[in-house]
């Protein structure tokens, strides 16, 4: 390792650790004295009962794995990050040893300000609810945490939130951390190098193993002109298998279409309480459990009682599909419905709800039909540069018809489809039913 990075006592325990902590499948994640304070410290230990994948556990028994161990497989990749960059002048002279610990340190807690249930809270983007990332600045404002993030690694509290949340900081220090911001959410970065390959394990599919990590790992650099992560010409292939293997995790996984009628359910759930904002803001901190009784008893005898109880009752009861509508098959209802704010998305499947029972003849409650769509944040594209054997960097995408193809915008349009959903009491009556020829009349 560079000299420059010597001092560092967790780069150190990366080959030499006295302490470890082992999660799946067999990684030792080393732990030094001060990074054991963070992990026990009260926000953190939290992750434990949170959710990495929220509903998906529904379709995929195994998935049960918490934020907890996936922040600390995220740690030991920025570990290995950094011990193949320091290995370069270009981050050399770029990072100095606190922008390391800064970084480290960001790893560990760049979950801990999650709602439960995933991301299908946030993915609501109701106006008035606190998003993860200023949930994760209270966090650091914990007087235990503050200290301990002070005084043993020398850091600044603005400057973990700058990094973990940028868009949210003075103009002055949006950029004051690209490239470390480009290794912690970016292409290719430490989030989901983890998430893939440990959600697809978990998960038990294939899907997410198919990319060579450490091939990855083995050719980062720095594009010294935008000063972001970069590859090698070395790690095209490596690329193109990460590309694919995201892809096919948000289509057999992530946006499975049992999944997304789950998410569909809980999120109409949390709609029609009476202040959902309210809700969401004074219960943000409590975790999936805990989430799920407040939840059941605040929606006890209401219109949605019976569909919580769907989610999270006994017998598991999820709404069928009625519809599902792709960008391919059908351009100008996608594009029309994704995206929408999530009350006017409400707002649709009252009117199509009305709409279907004015067609069909059938008693219909205005919480019978859903419609699912893509959310408004799109998915980060594969926007990663190369550089060649003769160091120019050429888009990844220029060198590659894989990445052409599935690392644009039209990956959320053609992984994340519209979708219909039916309750299960009126299913059956409604098979066959044109619900795309009754939203193109809604929308017309």
């Amino acid at each position: 390792m560079a000299d420059t990075y010597l001092n560092i006592p967790e780069l150190k325990a990366l080959r030499t650790a006295e302490r470890i902590i082992r999660i799946p499948s067999g990684v030792d994640i080393p732990i030094t004295k001060r990074i054991a304070s963070l992990i026990d410290s009260p926000e953190f230990l939290r992750l434990r009962k949170i959710s990495q994948l929220g509903l998906v556990a529904l379709v995929y028994p195994g998935a049960t794995h918490s934020r907890f161990e996936h922040s600390l497989g995220v740690y030991r990749n920025a570990l290995l990050f950094l011990e193949r960059l320091a290995q370069t002048e270009e981050f050399r002279s770029r990072c100095s040893e606190q922008d390391c610990l800064l970084f480290l340190v960001a790893a560990l807690f760049h979950d801990v300000g999650h709602y439960p249930f995933a991301h299908a809270i946030e993915d609501m983007r109701l106006p008035g609810v606190v998003r993860h990332e200023l949930l994760a600045a209270e966090c650091f404002e914990q007087p235990k945490l503050r200290t301990l993030i002070e005084n043993d690694f020398q850091l600044e509290i603005a400057d973990l939130n700058a990094l973990l949340n940028p868009s949210s900081t003075k103009p002055s220090t949006v950029n004051r951390f690209p490239l470390l911001a480009s290794m912690l959410s970016g292409p290719i970065d430490i989030d989901k190098m983890d998430y893939l390959e440990r959600d697809s394990m978990h998960a038990g599919v294939p899907y997410g193993h198919n990319f060579d990590q450490s091939r990855l790992i083995g050719q980062l650099c720095v594009d010294t002109e935008r000063n972001s992560l970069a590859i090698t010409h070395k790690a095209t292939t490596a690329a193109e298998m990460m590309v694919f293997a995201r892809y096919v995790m948000f289509r057999e996984v992530y946006w499975h279409h049992a999944i997304r009628s789950a998410t569909s359910m809980l999120q109409r759930c949390i709609f029609d309480l009476d202040d959902p904002v309210q809700f969401l803001n004074y219960h943000r901190h409590l975790s999936d459990d805990q989430m799920e009784m407040k939840l059941c008893s605040a929606l006890e005898g209401t219109s949605c009682e019976s569909m919580i109880e769907g989610l999270f009752g006994t017998n598991r009861s999820l709404y069928k599909r009625g519809a599902e509508i792709s960008v391919l098959e059908s351009t100008s209802i996608h594009s029309a419905v994704a995206r929408r704010p999530y009350a006017e998305m409400v707002k649709l499947s009252i009117e199509l709800t009305k709409l279907v029972a004015k067609s069909s003849g059938l008693p219909l409650m205005p919480t019978d039909i859903l419609i699912d769509a893509p959310p408004s944040k799109l998915e980060v594209q594969f926007d990663v540069r190369v550089r060649q054997g003769d160091g120019k960097f050429r888009p990844l995408g220029e060198l590659s018809p894989v990445v052409q193809t599935l690392a644009t915008n039209q990956f959320d349009n053609i992984v994340k489809r519209v979708r219909v959903f039916v309750a299960p009491h009126c299913h059956a009556a409604l098979c066959g039913f044109d619900f795309a020829k009754a939203m193109s009349k809604l929308l017309n």
